[in-house]
Order: C-alpha cells, then sequence, then structure tokens
C-alpha cells in the first residue's frame, strides 16, 4: 500500500510552519526531521523538501514528521544565525520556554509537539550564510547514544562528533542535547554552506536521511550499501575558537584540512591592514570542520570549529 502524505501547517509559537506527515501502511517508528532551524542554512532545507516529496511513493513502515523550514522568521528575513525578532539562536535556546522570546518559544513549541515522542531526530544543518563547511554528523552523549552513534554513522559523511557535557562542550540548547536528555537518540547531520544551495550537500542530506530510513527500518529501497565509501574519522571533542577584538578576519586553512596543535589558523588585523591583532593557532591537533568566511568579524566574534583527533 502506498504511503499516506499529508501537508499542514502547524502552529509553533504563534507561527504558521508547513509540516510533512508520512504514515506507512505498516507500524514502525516515528522519525523527526528538521531542516531551517537557522534562516539561511539553505542545501538541508532544499534536501528535506525533495526527500518528503520522493517518499510518497514508497513503501514506508512507520511515520515521517518532516520540516522543511522551521525558523521561519530568519529565512525570511534572510538572518544568519539568530531569530531577528530577539537576536537569539534558535540552537541555543532548547528545550525552550514557553513564556520566553520568541526564539525560546519557538523551540520549547518545536520540543514537545514534534521532537517529545520521537524514536528518532535528525537535525539537518550546513554552514550558516558566512560559512565554509566540512561535513559531517554530531550526536550528543545520553542515555540514547549508542543508536544515535549509529545514525550518525549511517548518515554517510566523512566524520562523526560526540559531544560530551561540561566545560569543553562546545555549545549548549541544540535540539540533538535536548533530545538526547530524555533518551531519544537524535543527530546533527551538517553539509553545505556560505547560503548556496550546493547540489552535492543537498546530495548528502538526501543519501543520508535514506540511511537513517534504512538503519531504522522503515523502509525498503533505501540500502545501507549506499554507505560512505570509507567508515567515518570519529572525533572526540568540537573547539569552537573566537576572536578577542573585531576586525578583519583572514583564515590561513580551510575546512577538512588536517592541522597540528600550535599551526597557524589565521590572523584578525585591523581594518586598515596596518596591525595584525591576533594570530590564531590550533589549541590540539584536529580537522577544521567549518571557517567563517567573511573577513568581518566583532569582537568575541566566530572564527572556526576544529574538530580534535
Amino acid at each position: 500500500m502506498p504511503t499516506n502524505t499529508l501537508r499542514r501547517t502547524l502552529q509553533l509559537a504563534g507561527l504558521e510552519v508547513p509540516v510533512v506527515e508520512l504514515t506507512g501502511a505498516e507500524d514502525g517508528p516515528r522519525l523527526t526531521v528538521l531542516a531551517g532551524v537557522h534562516g539561511c542554512e539553505y542545501a538541508p532545507m532544499a534536501a528535506v523538501r525533495r526527500w518528503a516529496r520522493g517518499l510518497a511513493g514508497r513503501n514506508l513502515r512507520g511515520r515521517v514528521l518532516a520540516v522543511p523550514v522551521l525558523n521561519l522568521p530568519a529565512f525570511r528575513a534572510r538572518s544568519p544565525f539568530v531569530v531577528p525578532d530577539d537576536g537569539k539562536n534558535l540552537n541555543r535556546c532548547f528545550p525552550g520556554d514557553p513564556d520566553g522570546t520568541l526564539a525560546e518559544r519557538l523551540a520549547h513549541a518545536a520540543f514537545t509537539q514534534l521532537i517529545t515522542g520521537s524514536d528518532a531526530l535528525v537535525d539537518a544543518h550546513a554552514g550558516d550564510l558566512v560559512e565554509a563547511l566540512e561535513p559531517f554528523a554530531l550526536y550528543d552523549a545520553g542515555p540514547g547514544e549508542a543508536r544515535a552513534r549509529e545514525l550518525a554513522i549511517a548518515y554517510g559523511l566523512g566524520y562523526v562528533i560526540r559531544q560530551e557535557p561540561g566545560p569543553d562542550r562546545a555549545v549548549g540548547g541544540t535540539s540533538s542535547a535536548a533530545a538526547a536528555s530524555i533518551g531519544i537518540p537524535a543527530i546533527i547531520a551538517e553539509a553545505g554552506g556560505c547560503g548556496l544551495v550546493q547540489q552535492a550537500a543537498v546530495e548528502a542530506h538526501i543519501r543520508g536521511l535514506d540511511r537513517v530510513l534504512a538503519r531504522l527500518g522503515m523502509a525498503s529501497g533505501a540500502a545501507e550499501s549506499t554507505g560512505p565509501e570509507r567508515p567515518p574519522a570519529h572525533l572526540r571533542r568540537f573547539l569552537w575558537l573566537r576572536c578577542d577584538d573585531a576586525g578583519w578576519w583572514e583564515p590561513a586553512v580551510a575546512p577538512g584540512v588536517t592541522v597540528a596543535e600550535g599551526q597557524v589558523l589565521g590572523t584578525v588585523s585591523s581594518i586598515d591592514g596596518a596591525d595584525v591583532l591576533q594570530t590564531v593557532v590550533a589549541p590540539a591537533a584536529g580537522i577544521l570542520m567549518f571557517v567563517t568566511s567573511s573577513p568581518a568579524v566583532a569582537a568575541d566574534g566566530l572564527l572556526l570549529g576544529l574538530g580534535a583527533v
């Protein structure tokens, strides 16, 4: 029997968010797929739109909730990183606050109405408008981490990062961390960047979502044999480096490059180019996962992310 497709809008924090709900003829897990948590990460949005349409013609077991663009205010305003109404990063606000600002209310609504009750969560991302990125998947330590690790590997990207709680944690308040805290296997999958709909990144997300379906036993024809050509490299820490002062950022390395501890990664200089304000060096050996691609950086601005080996 064909998969039943229902396209509807869901009221989330006063926003009418389009959701595609696909229900198979047989019982099975419930998978929630989010994209557009950040407003200018277009490749995963394009992928989820296309992938959800393609599921309608396949035999599906269980149920899929697919949200192509969650953060509609940021998408419509072309606002990278933050919700324009309150200046907050939605993926630092989970599990949210029903009485908070818009970003906090949207996180709470998404957590309670979409994530809670799921058997697995994929939050599809890319480098934002001013970020170049090496594809990777991330999962959080927690009760469901063994299954989350399986999904991160199955997604088929080159690197997998396990994020632990504690002072070395790069970011908190993410969708995956909130899901992990209640035992839901969850991953953040990153491919694409710089505000572009890169077809290679779109295809990587579609393949990854198909592999997750196969791993969960939800669909035939999503063969796991289409996995990565080589097993992913596993990285144990995610280090985010920031600048001290505002200025002109000039990276010396690109995403995907292996660097040694102490290697120069770039410089921040004065706007007139007369003075080097900061020389940024690698605090550990690792792989560059993303690099800010814009020369313009504010004080305490994010410069790059390093996956430590």
